[in-house]
């Protein structure tokens, strides 16, 4: 298989490639490959990523597809909701999209996440692609095909499962990242090697200088790892029945803290914070030793993510994480680590254990 390129296997015999290339230029053969030229095409994005990459994007799909337009909304998890999918559903309807029609969301995780929830539900399904532009989105959001919006402030209460037809990784995009977006980004990074590649997790602390300062083919290395391992667990569980719970660890406490900040708090940082708090419980269980306690701690501030947050009380976080979308029977799924690189879904952890991990992450 090319170097630059990653199959994902879907239901039944059909698979999806992953690119991952320096620049656009090959966007259009991958397409072609893909039997996805000469369709009407909607690109979404929003209003960080439009002014950068749209017009770029939307001059060279203009050569293959018979019609071109967009959909850019205000950035922001906070817009990650129905009512912008409405105003995308009107768009598409004006410019006549029908079911052989593509969506392309070029943007992070929200863009992503919300392009793929409206391709999942306008004329009961139609194709899209993604084109992720930051590290969070790369390693994790765009590949395994999770899609939804936010709904009340409960994150991703609303979705569907549907996989892309393709995911076009343009790894130079990182560069125009602002530092807190990449740190984002590592919270998943961490977090992927936690679950289940000790050896990657320790490779991605010992490589901090050169990750940090964008050597690309550390960078290289790093996204398609990530890239490998979520695409291994998505093909044996593609609707999270089981073993696909495990990309979650860090996400209980992570999601709870991200809702009762009202976003504020980006869900990267979030991650990473949930991770501690993981930690925290794992280590009280003995299954984590200090040593291991220490490393996790070191892995977020390696990268900037913060270790504590501040003006949220414990009984709030808490009370959050009973609202979580994973929660089966009236018990959290929780993720737990027996040591670095292995993890396992526990739905026992009790309140008490929830709470004294939180304690360890709030000021």
């Amino acid at each position: 298989m090319s170097e630059n390129k990653l199959m994902v296997k879907r239901e039944g015999d059909f698979s999806y490639p992953i690119y991952f290339e320096n620049d656009f230029e090959n966007l259009l053969p991958a397409m072609k490959q893909e039997g996805l030229d000469r369709k009407k095409i909607c690109i979404v994005t929003d209003t960080h990523v439009g002014p950068l990459y749209l017009e770029k994007v939307k001059a060279l799909l203009s050569q293959q597809a018979s019609e071109v337009s967009s959909f850019c909304f205000e950035a922001g998890e906070k817009n990650k909701n129905l009512e912008t999918v409405q105003k995308l559903y009107e768009i598409l309807i004006q410019n006549g999209l029908d079911r052989k029609s593509l969506l392309v969301a070029l943007g992070g995780g929200v863009v992503g996440d919300l392009t793929g929830f409206a391709a999942a539900t306008y004329l009961r399904g139609i194709d899209f692609i993604q084109i992720p532009t930051t590290l969070l989105a790369q390693v994790d959001s765009s590949v395994g095909g999770k899609t939804g919006v936010d709904f009340l402030q409960y994150k991703n209460m609303v979705g569907a499962f549907h996989q892309p037809r393709l995911v076009y990784m343009v790894l130079k995009t990182l560069k125009t990242l602002p530092s807190q977006e990449f740190a984002c980004g590592m919270g998943e990074i961490l977090k992927t090697g936690l679950i289940c590649d000790g050896d990657f997790y320790r490779f991605v602390l010992e490589s901090s200088e050169a990750i940090r300062s964008m050597e690309p083919s550390i960078l290289a290395k790093m996204v398609r790892r990530c890239c490998e391992i979520k695409a291994e667990v998505v093909e044996r569980d593609p609707k999270e029945q089981g073993e696909r719970a495990l990309l979650n660890l860090g996400h209980t406490v992570g999601h709870a803290i991200e809702k009762r900040m009202d976003f504020r708090v980006l869900h990267g940082q979030c991650v990473g914070l949930g991770l501690i708090a993981a930690a925290v419980i794992s280590k009280n269980r003995g299954l984590l030793n200090q040593e291991e306690y220490e490393s996790i701690r070191r892995g977020c501030s390696l990268y900037g993510l913060p270790l504590s947050v501040k003006g949220l009380s414990e009984q709030e976080i808490l009370m959050a994480t009973k609202k979580d979308k994973k929660m089966e029977n009236g018990a959290i799924k929780f993720i737990l680590m027996n040591g670095i690189g292995h993890s396992f879904i526990d739905p026992t952890v009790t309140d008490e254990e929830l709470l004294e991990g939180i304690r360890e992450i709030i000021q």
